[in-house]
This record gives structure tokens, C-alpha cells and sequence, in this order.
């Protein structure tokens, strides 16, 4: 299996006053294509570093990043964009649509800051809203849809431009028990179909449904394998009396 995502011994290291915050403490992480990954952490683990270095949206302190065999370790944030919007596609809790804009636009709008023609761009949007099932929804707007079809309207945009990975953060965050299982559903069938999709959650019951499971605590990685094993949902301790950071 080729790699996809390497980070090779990689620290985040904030500096707050006199002290020093390793987001990251040496994370090394290998993820092949077409694998379901979630990463999982509480508050204060390094998951939200952890995605937004893999995200492109930050480098590390220290350490390399490969995305497809791309070092992006060191690129400045022009670079970064160009990567993020070539090879990543976003699920966000929040769906961030644009609600003026209705679901085809919304779904189009990735396409266009890459430089795609208006015809290939409508043509990609609406393959990737029939992919979710919402091409009859194309002229609304998002105020009109559901929860569920406004996220499903998020992967959509996420898949219009045929990315190397999917990054989901949190994406049943926002909606109900039922809604967030039809989403992880649907999530699981996109891998089941080739796509190689990072989820990123603090929820035990939402991880489990990925095939492997990488668990993040103090900016080191505590558990990778399968998420079946009992080790890949055990809690760990949490030192207590010390307020978190989400990092």
C-alpha cells in the first residue's frame, strides 16, 4: 500500500509566556490510499494540530510531512493553497455553506478557485451532488435543506474536485444521533468505493466506525491499529485540575 499522508517525527510547539505547549511530541504516522483513519483525542490531544497539519493549514516546528510524496513540511501559505485546493477535499462540523449561494454554487466554488471552466465545473458539481443523492436539490438554498443534506452538500463539495484525501472534522458534530449515522454511513461507502478519508473526532462510537483507529493524549500518539482491538477506545486518564487547551 502506497502512502498517502506521512509525517515523520513531527512537533508543534506553541510558546506561551514562559512556557512552551508541544501540541505534537513527535508524532510519526503513515496512512495508505483508500484507508479510513479516524484520530482521536479530548480536548488538549493534538487532534486539532494534527488536522490542521495534515489539512495543509499549518506546518510543523519540526519533523516532514509527505502529502503524495509532496513535501509540504516548509511551504508558505500561498503553496499550502494550492495543495489544499489540488489535493484535499474538507468536511467541516459546521458545513460552512455560503448561504446566498444555492447547492450547485456552493458545490462549485473549490472548482473555481482552482481554475476550472464554468461547463467542467457544473459538470463535477452535479456528478458529486448525484453522488449524495441531492442533484434534485441543486437550485436551493442551504436555509431550504435539512442538517443531514447540508452536510451531505459539504462531502459533496469535497468530492467535486476528485481529491487524494477526504479530511472530516467533527462532521456529526452538529447534527442529531440518526442524521450523524446515516452521514458516517455514507462516509463509509465513499471508502468503500476508493476514497481515502481522515476523520477527525473525540466521540468513541463515531471512531469505531473507521478501520483503524490512531488515538492522540498530550500530543502523543497512545494507540494505531485496527478499530476493532478493545485497546482502540480505552480512555485514558486525564490529569485532572489543570484547565485544557484545544489544541
Amino acid at each position: 500500500m502506497s502512502h498517502l499522508i506521512e509525517l515523520e517525527q513531527v512537533y508543534k510547539i506553541y510558546h506561551m509566556g514562559d512556557t512552551d505547549v508541544h501540541a505534537l511530541d513527535g508524532i510519526t504516522l503513515h496512512i495508505g490510499q483508500g484507508e479510513f483513519v479516524a484520530i482521536v483525542g479530548q480536548s488538549g490531544s493534538g487532534k486539532s494540530t494534527a488536522m490542521n497539519i495534515i489539512g495543509c493549514l499549518d506546518v510543523p516546528t519540526s519533523g516532514t510531512y509527505l502529502l503524495e510524496g509532496i513535501d509540504v513540511s516548509t511551504m508558505d501559505d500561498d503553496q499550502q493553497a494550492e495543495i489544499r485546493n489540488k489535493l484535499l477535499g474538507f468536511i467541516f462540523q459546521q458545513y460552512n455553506l455560503i448561504p446566498k449561494l444555492n447547492v450547485l454554487e456552493n458545490v462549485e466554488l473549490p472548482l473555481l478557485y482552482s481554475g476550472m471552466d464554468a461547463a467542467s465545473r457544473r459538470q463535477s458539481a452535479l456528478t458529486a451532488l448525484e453522488r449524495v443523492g441531492l442533484a434534485d436539490k441543486a437550485k436551493n438554498l442551504p436555509s431550504q435543506l435539512s442538517g443531514g443534506q447540508q452536510q451531505r452538500v459539504s462531502i459533496a463539495r469535497a468530492l467535486a474536485g476528485n481529491p487524494s484525501v477526504i479530511l472530516a472534522d467533527e462532521p456529526t458534530g452538529a447534527l442529531d444521533s440518526r442524521t450523524g449515522r446515516e452521514v458516517l454511513s455514507f462516509l463509509q461507502k465513499l471508502n468503500q468505493e476508493g476514497n481515502t478519508i481522515v476523520l477527525i473526532t473525540h466521540d468513541n462510537s463515531i471512531a469505531v466506525k473507521a478501520q483503524r483507529i490512531v488515538r492522540l493524549q498530550d500530543g502523543r500518539m497512545i494507540y494505531d491499529g485496527p478499530s476493532d482491538d478493545p485497546r482502540a477506545v480505552v480512555q485514558p486518564m486525564e490529569s485532572g485540575g489543570e484547565e485544557e487547551m484545544n489544541l
